[in-house]
C-alpha cells in the first residue's frame, strides 16, 4: 500500500473531523464556558438510529448496572400502518437552568457547577428519591444496591482534559454533541423554540438546555408514544402511606384537645384535656415519623433531610414534624407535672402550628409539575381532612372516660370533616370522569392514571368509596344517636369500627394516590432503566 494512500480508519476519523462530529476519545476544541455560559447536550433527531449505543457506554463509563440508565432512548413513531416512521430521543440530564431535583434535595446532594453542570454528591444523599419524582425527565434514578439516587454528570472529568463525554464518544451516527450555550439568550430567545421536542414537559418547570434538531414530520404528524399501550402501576411506598396518614390523624386528635383547652379556658364546662387523651394523639406521630426512615435507602442518615429548608418542602415537612412531635412529649410531661391551664395553652398552641404547618408542608412535597395527577390543591386538603380520623379517636376516649356531654360535641365536628373527605373523592371521580385531550394540558399522563384507577384498581377504588361512606359518615351518624339515647357501650363499639374501617379506606386511598401517579418523563422510554415500579 502505498504511503500516500489513506487508510479507512484514516478516512473516517477525517471525515468527523470534517463533519464535526465528536464521535471518538480524543480532545476537541470546544472552549471552556465563560460567565454566563454553560455547557449542553445538543440531539440531532435527524441523525438517531436508536441503536441505543449511547445507552451502553454510559453504563460502561459509569460501571452501573443494566437496570440503572443514567441515559435513555425514547423511542416515537408517527404514520399509519405500514407508512410508520420511527423517531427517537436520546436523553440524559438536561443541566437545567432551574433544576428541580436540586431545589427539591433536602440534603443539598445538588451543585450546579459554573459551567452548568448539575452534579450529584453521592455522599450525601439520603436515598429519599424525591428528586426522581421532582424531575419532570426522570433522570435521577435511585440504585437499590447503594441506597442512592445517582444521575448524569455530563462525563465532567472527561471534559475537564477536552475530552467528549461517553455518550457522545459512542454514538456512530453523531447525533450527540456537547456545546457552549449563553444561559441568557437560551431563556429568553432560543429555547421556546431549540428546546422542545414531541411531548416532553414544559420547559418553563425546569428551563433545560439540551438543543434539539428535530424532523420536520415530528413537527407536521401527530407523533405516538410507542409506549402509549403500556401502563404500569408505581411503587406501593408503603412506609410513606403510613407515615402520612399516621401523622395527619395525628394533628387532627391534637387540634381538637387545643380547641378543648380554649373552650375550657373561655368558661364553658367541658371535659378537659389529659394526659391520656395527650399519648393518644401522640403515638399515631411516634409510629409514623420512624416509619418515614424505611423508606430511605440510608435511613441512618435520616437526621441529615432537615439541611435544605431553604427551598425543600421535604426538609420543612421533616423539622416542623420533629419538633411537633417533640413538642407532644414535652406536653406529656407538663401535664404530668400539672403546670397550669394557661401556660399548657400557650405550648399546646405552639406545638399545633408547627403540626399544621407539618402537614401542610407534607402536601406540598407531592404538588409538583412533574406528576399532573398530585399537582393540585386537593392533595392538601385530602391530606388535613384525614384529621376526621383523629377527632373519631378522641370521641372514643372521651366516651370511654364517660365524658358523654364532651364526646357529643367533638362527634359531629368528625362528621363534618369525614363529609368534606367524601366530597374531595367525589370530585376527584368526576374530574377523571371529564378529561378531555383538548382541554388538559398533561391529559397523557392523566389519563393513564384513570385507567389505572378504573381499572388496575377497580376494587380498590370502590372499597375506598364504600368503606368512606360507612366508616366516616353512616357509623359516625350511628354513634351519634347511640350516644344521645345514652347506649353507651354500643357508642364505643360502633366509634371503634368506625375508626378501623376509615384507616383502611385511607389507607386504600393513600396507597393508590402513590400507584397511580404516572410523571411526565421521557416518551417511550419502555426498556430496562425506567424508573423503579
Amino acid at each position: 500500500m502505498s504511503t500516500n494512500e489513506t487508510t479507512p480508519l484514516e478516512s473516517f476519523i477525517n471525515h468527523k473531523a470534517d463533519t464535526n462530529m465528536q464521535c471518538g476519545n480524543y480532545s476537541i476544541d470546544i472552549p471552556k464556558p465563560k460567565e454566563g455560559e454553560q455547557y449542553r447536550f445538543h440531539f440531532d433527531a435527524t441523525a438517531c438510529v436508536g441503536c441505543h449505543c449511547c445507552e451502553v457506554a454510559c453504563n460502561e463509563q459509569n460501571n452501573n448496572p443494566s437496570d440503572i440508565k443514567w441515559r435513555r432512548v425514547g423511542e416515537l413513531q408517527s404514520g399509519i400502518f405500514p407508512k410508520v416512521t420511527n423517531h427517537f430521543n436520546s436523553m440524559s440530564c438536561n443541566h437545567c437552568v432551574d433544576p428541580e431535583c436540586l431545589k427539591g434535595c433536602p440534603t443539598e446532594s445538588y451543585i450546579k457547577f459554573d459551567n452548568g453542570i448539575v452534579f450529584h454528591d453521592d455522599d450525601t444523599c439520603i436515598g429519599c428519591q424525591y428528586c426522581t419524582w421532582n424531575c419532570p425527565y426522570e433522570v435521577p434514578v435511585f440504585n437499590e444496591d447503594r441506597g442512592i439516587v445517582t444521575k448524569c454528570h455530563m462525563c465532567h472529568d472527561k471534559l475537564e482534559v477536552g475530552q467528549t463525554p461517553a455518550c457522545v464518544q459512542a454514538c456512530p451516527a453523531g447525533a450527540i454533541a456537547i456545546e457552549i450555550v449563553n444561559v441568557k439568550d437560551w431563556v429568553e430567545k432560543d429555547m421556546a423554540k431549540q428546546g422542545v421536542a414531541p411531548h416532553l414537559p414544559n420547559i418553563e418547570i425546569t428551563k433545560p438546555t439540551t438543543r434539539y434538531t428535530i424532523d420536520p414530520e415530528e413537527n407536521t404528524q401527530k407523533v405516538t408514544p410507542a409506549d402509549d399501550h403500556i401502563i404500569k402501576p408505581n411503587h406501593s411506598e408503603w412506609p410513606l402511606v403510613f407515615m402520612t396518614i399516621l401523622t395527619q390523624i395525628s394533628v387532627g386528635g391534637f387540634a381538637t384537645l387545643v380547641l378543648g383547652e380554649f373552650i375550657n379556658l373561655l368558661g364553658f364546662n367541658l371535659a378537659q384535656p389529659n394526659i391520656w387523651m395527650m399519648i393518644a394523639v401522640f403515638i399515631p406521630a411516634a409510629i409514623g415519623l420512624p416509619l418515614s426512615a424505611l423508606h430511605l435507602g440510608r435511613p441512618g442518615l435520616a437526621y441529615t433531610a432537615m439541611k435544605n429548608i431553604k427551598t425543600s418542602w421535604l426538609s420543612r415537612e421533616a423539622l416542623a414534624l420533629g419538633v411537633y412531635a417533640g413538642g407532644l412529649t414535652l406536653l406529656i410531661a407538663i401535664f404530668f407535672f400539672d403546670f397550669s391551664q394557661t401556660f399548657r395553652f400557650i405550648i399546646e398552641l405552639g406545638v399545633l402550628a408547627t403540626g399544621i404547618y407539618g402537614i401542610y408542608a407534607q402536601s406540598m412535597i407531592y404538588r409538583i409539575k412533574a406528576r399532573p395527577s398530585w399537582n393540585k390543591k386537593e392533595t392538601s386538603k385530602i391530606f388535613f381532612f384525614v384529621s376526621y380520623i383523629g377527632l373519631l379517636l378522641i370521641t372514643l376516649i372521651l366516651t370511654l372516660m364517660e365524658e358523654y356531654t364532651t364526646a357529643g360535641v367533638v362527634l359531629p365536628f368528625a362528621l363534618f370533616l369525614g363529609y368534606f373527605q367524601y366530597e374531595e373523592f367525589s370530585k376527584q371521580k368526576s374530574f377523571y370522569k371529564g378529561l378531555d385531550e383538548d382541554k388538559d394540558e398533561n391529559f397523557y399522563q392523566l389519563n393513564k392514571t384513570k385507567i389505572l384507577y378504573e381499572n388496575n384498581f377497580l376494587k380498590h377504588n370502590d372499597y375506598r368509596e364504600r368503606s368512606l361512606i360507612i366508616g366516616a359518615l353512616s357509623l359516625p351518624l350511628l354513634a351519634m344517636l347511640l350516644l344521645a339515647s345514652g347506649n353507651y357501650s354500643s357508642t364505643i363499639l360502633v366509634l371503634g369500627l368506625s375508626i378501623v374501617i376509615s384507616f383502611s379506606s385511607e389507607v386504600v386511598s393513600r396507597l393508590l394516590f402513590y400507584k397511580t401517579a404516572v410523571a411526565l418523563g421521557l416518551a417511550g422510554n419502555f426498556f430496562a432503566g425506567n424508573q423503579r415500579g
